[in-house]
């Protein structure tokens, strides 16, 4: 159907939205909550940018609280919004930030005592605890590891969560409100008015099954982050009329827990990195540097693994002698600004309404971070409500997203599946309420309570879940879901048998489900190598051909 036949009939949809990361996700729910029609097109898999390659935090900002205060009191505001309508994501995490002896420490501890002071005055926002003071013996006994010699210390506290988990919530709370999400669908154009230039809709590609077809909408909101520039173009426009400036962040991942205790450290640059407990492993993090490279393959550097194991071991040592297993790396849409550095650039967010450009109706999403995200869709939201004449308030903040609307006892769980705690733990972690209905998929079929991926741990329940009810398409869908295959193994022994329970549940052959696990199993090699020794490196090579050998594919190079 051409642009001026779709013109003649109702749009298909009120809006469209192109990016399923948490700012594309977060607005696909608000406006279907507020009664609109929503279809939402991601090109390759939710979270799949920034917000599933972030630090994992919903965090105040204390750090921009010298100079951008705003920034530091919205995300606290949306925190407690956050832990409200999905208390089962988010995790306390408690920080420590030694201070190191010297000639100036006193006044050091002093002026950070002073600074983390103004920061309590948002912690009310956030349900976080006041910061405190600490001597170098209380900082040494809370962790021993923190090397010396310090004055003393502080500690304040922040929440952890995992970002995947937060946009798939979003986006199925889209879809059961009626909305369409497509993931792995390209938008080859936002089609617009010949005549008035005014966004009419897109043109897309499923890149999946080939598929093509045009959706009309009242309004398109570009929300693709990093791409939000190429984005534009696509709708006829310039790229500077969406301009970010991409800041390539990495971390690198640990394969268990080395600390209780969040600690903040700098580079030897002077800037601020730290070490972090998240989940069931460990991170270091982060670096911020402007990247002009290909956004859909952002990896770390070897150099960036040093810079950051050389800041962290100043202050705690054991970090050079724990196993990392892997790496991953993300592009933040930061606000452009010519001229500061990095670190310095707003990590505030702006709606652009493209009328200026002569594109009525188009709407690009720029900056913002993890932590305010459900502001931010609030914002945009708020202007297509206008424009489109809905008067339906927000409810984002209150509404519970999918797994938020109670709680589920895990331990109970347990014992009624028989299933190990830790497993059932981390189901209910990742699901919430949800989660019974996955147990409900395990009381009819038992042999799904089998595990999949033993370091998560993962059960097949699970993975056959996210791909019937949570979008996913693929062994990298999944573990974007699940976390199958980012723990110590590094889907060695995991890959194959979900690529099996993938290919079965999407009715493919089963030389496609090998195929997929293989290309899994390839992604990680990239990600750990940079960060790993030539011993383990020798290892990880055998292991992947005995992979190769029970998948059949012998000396085969995968494509």
């Amino acid at each position: 159907m051409s642009l001026v036949e779709s013109l003649e009939r109702a749009p298909d949809v009120d809006v469209v939205v192109i990016g399923g990361g948490v700012n594309g996700t977060g607005v696909a729910r608000d406006a279907t909550l507020r009664g609109l029609k929503v279809a939402l097109f991601e090109r390759n898999d939710l979270a799949f940018g920034a917000s599933g390659n972030s630090s994992g935090m919903i965090h105040g900002g204390p750090r921009y609280l010298s100079y951008d205060p705003k920034v530091t009191e919205s995300s606290c505001r949306d925190s407690g919004h956050i832990q409200r309508i999905a208390p089962h994501l988010l995790f306390r995490i408690p920080f420590l930030m030694p201070v190191e002896d010297g000639r100036t420490a006193r006044v050091m501890l002093e002026l950070v005592d002073a600074f983390f002071g103004a920061y309590d005055d948002y912690q009310p926002l956030k349900r976080g605890k006041p910061h405190a003071r600490l001597s170098a013996s209380e900082l040494s006994a809370l962790e021993p590891g923190i090397a010396g010699p310090n004055v003393g210390g502080i500690t304040f506290d922040e929440w952890g969560i995992d970002g995947a988990r937060l946009c798939v919530a979003n986006a199925l709370d889209a879809v059961e409100r009626g909305a369409t999400v497509r993931v792995h669908t390209t938008v080859e154009s936002i089609d617009r008015d010949p005549a008035s230039g005014a966004a009419r809709g897109v043109t897309w590609r499923d890149d999946v099954t080939g598929e093509r077809g045009t959706t009309t909408a009242r309004a398109v909101v570009n929300a693709t982050g990093a791409w939000a520039p190429l984005t534009a173009v696509r709708g006829g426009l310039s790229g500077r009329a969406a301009r970010v400036r991409g800041g390539k962040g990495i971390h690198v991942l640990f394969d268990r827990r080395l600390t209780n205790y969040a600690v903040v450290a700098k580079a030897v640059d002077g800037r601020q990195i730290f070490l972090e407990p998240w989940e069931n492993m460990t991170i270091i993090g982060t670096t911020d540097d402007d990247y002009y490279g290909d956004l859909d393959r952002v990896r770390a550097t070897s150099d960036e693994v040093r810079y950051l194991v050389e800041g962290v071991a100043r202050v705690f040592p054991a970090i050079g002698r724990a196993r990392a297993i892997g790496t991953y790396a993300g592009v933040r849409p930061t606000l452009y600004g010519f001229g500061p550095y990095e670190d310095q650039l707003s990590r505030d967010h702006r709606v652009v309404d493209h009328e200026a450009d002569g594109a009525a109706g188009l709407y690009s999403m720029i900056g913002g971070k993890l932590a305010s995200y459900r502001l931010f869709a609030e914002e945009m939201t708020d202007v297509v409500a206008r424009k489109l004449g809905a008067t339906r308030p927000c409810s984002t903040h209150s509404s519970p997203l999918p797994g938020g609307e109670a709680t589920v006892d895990d331990g109970a769980l347990a014992v009624s599946l028989g299933v190990d705690a830790v497993a059932a733990r981390r189901l209910v972690y990742r699901h919430g309420a949800r989660s019974e209905r996955i147990a409900e998929r395990i009381r009819r079929r038992p042999r799904e309570a089998t595990v999949v991926c033993a370091c998560e741990p993962v059960l097949e329940a699970e993975v056959r879940h996210a791909v019937r009810d949570e979008l996913a398409t693929s062994v990298d869908d999944v573990s974007r879901r699940t976390r199958l295959g980012l723990g110590a193994c590094g889907g060695m022994r995991c890959a194959a048998r979900c690529g099996q329970i993938v290919a079965e549940e999407r009715g493919l052959a089963p030389a496609e489900g090998a195929r997929q696990a293989l290309a899994f199993l390839g992604k990680q090699v990239e990600t750990r190598v940079v960060a790993l020794g030539p011993e383990q490196a020798r290892q990880e090579a055998l292991v992947i051909a005995s992979v190769r050998s029970e998948l059949g594919l012998g000396g085969e190079r995968d494509s």
